[in-house]
């Protein structure tokens, strides 16, 4: 029986950082409680949310990494540019978790406005970054019971 490599890799965008940077804390405090600390994890820092998806297909062709969670905020604007780069940035992180046949946890706000976005990374709404952190995990977890892929 093989064993699932341990590392964790997180896509994080700078725009709209002062939010990301909150998705961020939560997915590592998350992660944390469930045993995976910052010494596992790989974080990258890209421009924007529509270079999540390239960023985690490249490290997950790696076979370095157990499962990658992308972190962003897209504010609605007053243009369609809200709707494509949402729209498209779900659908391409979705094909590379098929590509790959591991979790990408969708940790992307797409709300319409920065005090919604707040909310969801840390506030009232709690942290978006810490749910998609953890439904990677527990995603992985069940397909490591699955296969008998069982991550050391």
């Amino acid at each position: 029986m093989s064993k699932a490599p341990r590392r964790v890799f997180v896509a994080v965008s700078r725009f709209n950082e002062a939010v990301t940077r909150r998705l961020l804390e939560g997915a590592r405090a998350a992660l944390a409680g469930r045993g995976v600390g910052d010494k596992a994890m790989d974080v990258v820092w890209v421009p924007g949310a529509f270079e999540l998806p390239v960023a985690v297909h490249r490290a997950l062709g790696t076979g370095r990494y157990r499962f990658a969670v992308a972190l962003g905020a897209i504010v609605r604007g007053e243009t369609p540019h809200f709707d494509i780069l949402a729209a498209e940035t779900a659908r391409a992180l979705g094909e590379v978790a098929l590509r790959h046949g591991l979790p990408v946890g969708l940790g992307v706000l797409t709300t319409d406005t920065l005090e919604q976005a707040v909310a969801r990374a840390g506030g009232a709404a709690g942290n978006k970054g810490a749910d998609a952190a953890l439904a990677a995990l527990e995603t992985a977890e069940g397909i490591e019971r699955l296969t008998g892929d069982a991550a050391s």
